[in-house]
Formats: C-alpha cells, structure tokens, sequence
C-alpha cells in the first residue's frame, strides 16, 4: 500500500533525523546514508526536499523545535546558520553536550 506523501515526507524527515544524531552524521548527511536508513530511493528524497541545501535546512530546523540538542550541537560546530539562530539557552545546552 502506498504511503500518503504526507506520511512518506515525514518518515523520510524521521530517518534524516536519525542519521543526522550519529556522530559527525548532520555534517557528513547525504540523500544515500537516508535512504539507505529508511529504504526507499535518493529521488524520493529530491522530490520532497529539493535540493541538499534545503534538506539540511529542515532538519535543522526541526532539530531546533524539538530541542535535539546533539543535531544542534552539530550544527553550530560547522557554523550552520539556522543553528546559530536558535534562542540562545538552547543554543548553551546544546553546547554542553559537547563538552561531556
């Protein structure tokens, strides 16, 4: 049965996420570490996110509204701009988990 797009967007988002938490995963995030993750195809990634730019972009920002402090931490370690736009406790928190 096929997924809704809906759905499959966000399955893909979650497996994105996924990846992105490993060490070194939200610098080193490609359309075939998550596809591989979830399995399904890298086009299907292409089609609901654009471009890797923009991928990267909404993981980021999910990543600061969920408060996922080991993506955010990531990002602001490889200067990434939505990370560093996050509010500033959550951008220390994220920081400290770093340092343990």
């Amino acid at each position: 049965m096929r997924k809704k797009p809906d759905d499959r967007k966000y399955q893909i988002l979650t497996a994105a996420i996924s990846v992105a938490e490993r060490p070194g995963g939200f610098s080193k995030l490609t359309r075939e570490s998550v596809a591989k993750e979830i399995g399904c195809a890298e086009a299907l990634i292409s089609k609901y996110f654009g471009t890797m730019v923009n991928f990267r972009r909404t993981i980021m920002r999910s990543a600061v509204l969920t408060e996922n402090l080991s993506i955010i931490a990531q990002g602001l370690a490889h200067g990434d701009l939505h990370a560093q736009k996050a509010d500033p406790e959550l951008k220390i928190r994220a920081l400290n988990t770093l340092a343990g």
